[in-house]
């Protein structure tokens, strides 16, 4: 059993937190930037998310759960949210459940020394005690890397069904006010025909019998969990469909394509397709993703799901490699095949649907970084870290 006994994990790196702030307001370290290390394109999103007008004032005072939270979506949030505590003065405490430790402290380094961060050491997959209650849960474990669903089948199904099942249970016994549940687009599976306008109430076609349909069928799962958890135990669950999603904050070990372009990119080297590159992707910008699971967790309706995407990102994989190749490699690289024989690298099977974001819009989200901007903030982040 996982006891969240609130016990922090800190790093000893000089001074203290209290100290730097101290130190940043009488001038003196004026370079020293907050939430970001040294990613100053992080930071102005992080500062500007927590000056927007979402309506953080409803998480005053209040304990914030994030799961998987050396994700990319995890790590985006609980940097949001400690920028927004900064800013606001809310009160907040963030609650970051980890499984390594060691990865957690080279992801938020000096952060841990903040009194408003906690991490929690456990599993999801294990039941979770709630002998400390929490408020507000963005539950965001799952296993993202197609090899990993290639390879670990059995391990992708139970992170994504047991650790939902618990973390729905652990908010049912800590009568949270809030939940979001983070799904994704692949639920939506394939369409026979291009659906150029894919609202939350279509749905395509899933193998059950492919093993890579792992992903896409234990979200269509986990999702109906959280529906049934709503109507039977009144569990205020909200589910949010995330499209591909990055931008400046990336993690170091990222390597799905977004990076892996970017990364050919400022290398100056071609970029490589394992497929045609036709699949139709869906994309949206860090900052205006996080600013859009805010809105759910305060805004959303109960059982109900969420397209969180940028209709104008929409293009395929062949032309946004062009576009970066174009944009970014100076005029040194190009886009290359080297189609294998078998699906060796778990990719997921050709899409081609555009969705619609109307449904969130509808709550006051309005997506702001096209697909361009969102590569140029991203490599200026990878340079910085690299």
């Amino acid at each position: 059993t996982l006891k969240l006994q609130l016990q922090k994990i800190s790093i000893l790196c000089g001074q203290s937190w209290k100290q730097r702030r101290m130190h940043r307001y009488m001038g003196l370290m004026n370079d020293y930037i907050c939430e970001a290390g040294n990613d100053e394109t992080l930071q102005e999103d992080l500062d500007y998310i927590a000056s927007s007008e979402i309506p953080v004032e409803a998480l005053r005072d209040s304990k914030v759960l994030v799961t998987g939270a050396t994700g990319l979506i995890g790590v985006s949030l609980v940097r949001a949210l400690l920028c927004v505590n900064r800013v606001r003065n809310l009160n907040l405490q963030v609650l970051a459940l980890i499984r390594n430790k060691e990865k957690a402290e080279k992801i938020y380094k000096e952060l841990l020394n903040r009194e408003d961060l906690v991490l929690l050491l456990g599993d999801v997959t294990e039941k979770i005690s709630a002998r400390q209650k929490v408020d507000y849960i963005f539950h965001c474990a799952s296993v993202t890397a197609s090899k990993v669903m290639i390879n670990n089948p059995v391990e992708t199904l139970l992170t994504s069904i047991d650790g939902t099942k618990n973390v729905l249970n652990f908010a049912r016994e800590s009568s949270c006010k809030s939940v979001v549940y983070v799904s994704s687009m692949e639920m939506y599976g394939s369409f026979a025909e291009a659906n150029n306008n894919v609202t939350e109430t279509e749905l395509g076609y899933i193998n059950p019998l492919a093993v890579r349909s792992n992903y896409p069928e234990s979200k269509r799962l986990c999702e109906n969990m959280c529906v049934a958890f709503w109507s039977e135990y009144g569990v205020p669950v909200k589910i949010a469909r995330l499209s591909q999603t990055f931008g400046a904050g990336i993690l170091s070990g990222e390597n799905r394509v977004f990076a892996q372009f970017a990364r050919s990119a400022i290398e100056g080297k071609d970029i490589v397709l394992h497929t045609r590159g036709l699949s139709e992707g869906n994309y949206c910008y860090t900052r205006d993703t996080i600013m859009g699971l805010f809105l759910i967790l305060i805004k959303g309706e109960n059982a109900e799901a969420y397209n969180v995407t940028n209709p104008e990102t929409h293009t395929t994989i062949v032309d946004m490699a062009r576009m970066v190749c174009q944009k970014f490699g100076n005029g040194k690289i190009k886009v290359v095949f080297d189609i294998p024989e078998s699906n060796q690298f778990g990719y997921a099977a050709d899409t081609k649907m555009k969705l619609n974001a109307d449904k969130l819009k509808n709550l006051g989200w309005r997506p702001e970084i096209g697909l361009e901007e969102a590569y140029r903030r991203m490599i200026m982040g990878m340079k910085r870290e690299g």
